[in-house]
């Protein structure tokens, strides 16, 4: 089976939400949430996307996670994970109750393939695409038909030695030659489909006017989060860090990067 044909199967273990011009969806990708040690990339971005998270629930939109959100290859206990980050999880409680929140399972968290779904299929009811939602490790042989040697090497080869620098070379986030197959393996995909394709893996942002291919990025960039708005049926990618007043000041500002780009 080759990549294309991983990601249509993901296809058909999916949640079909609706999409219309009163939707207000927002995507948060590859979060990588830890156990609160140093090994947390998630830790020295939690206040931006609380921050965040506050911010879009207020504003009633319906929050999607494409993946990765809990790191379970470096970590193996959930639960020390949930209480490392409790005012993340409260708040997911707050979109639950509310029937505004989904998530899918990526390579990083396959341990909740059976709580999770593999897709999200944004069906749209204005006549135009609509908007698959995968985590991308499909578009990964090794991470996704060999994830379990994936998460042992994670685990027990690349942990230690990120301490010292050393990057994880089967990672498509930080293998060049990978991240272009993996960005070529999803674009072909979307246009052989003819729908828009949102994933993460890769953990690079990606959003071009008359593309099918979006990447919400990850909320474990050295200089902020980043996430996909999707709001009266336009896309948006848009990044939140911290910027400072004239006073001196900190404050938590969200920017456009690419926008608004029509559903079409």
């Amino acid at each position: 089976m080759n990549c294309g044909e991983r990601i249509e199967k993901a296809f058909s273990n999916g949640v079909i939400l609706p999409l219309h011009k009163h939707s207000r969806y927002v995507v948060f990708g590859d979060c990588h949430r830890g156990t609160g040690n140093m090994s947390d990339n998630f830790l020295r971005n939690q206040h931006l996307y609380f921050a965040a998270l506050e911010h879009y629930y207020m504003e009633g939109f319906y929050y999607l996670e494409p993946g990765d959100g809990e790191e379970l290859w470096e970590n193996r206990s959930l639960r020390r994970i949930q209480d490392s980050h409790r005012n993340v999880y409260e708040q997911f409680e707050c979109f639950k109750r509310r029937k505004r929140f989904c998530k899918i399972y990526g390579n990083h968290d396959m341990e909740l393939r059976k709580e999770l779904p593999e897709s999200i299929i944004l069906e749209n009811h204005e006549g135009g695409r609509n908007i698959c939602i995968i985590h991308g490790h499909q578009a990964d042989f090794f991470n996704s038909v060999c994830w379990r040697i994936s998460r042992f090497l994670v685990r027990y080869v690349w942990k230690p030695l990120e301490q010292f620098g050393v990057n994880d070379p089967t990672s498509a986030a930080r293998n060049y030659r990978k991240l272009h197959k993996y960005e070529k393996c999803m674009l072909e995909t979307a246009q052989k489909k003819d729908i828009y394709l949102l994933a993460g893996h890769s953990h690079r942002p990606h959003l071009i006017e008359r593309e099918l291919y979006i990447n919400a990025g990850s909320c474990v960039h050295p200089w902020g989060i980043t996430a996909i708005e999707i709001e009266n049926m336009q896309l948006s990618l848009v990044k939140w860090y911290m910027g400072t007043r004239k006073d001196g000041t900190l404050y938590v500002q969200r920017e456009v990067l690419e926008g608004e780009i029509p559903v079409l």
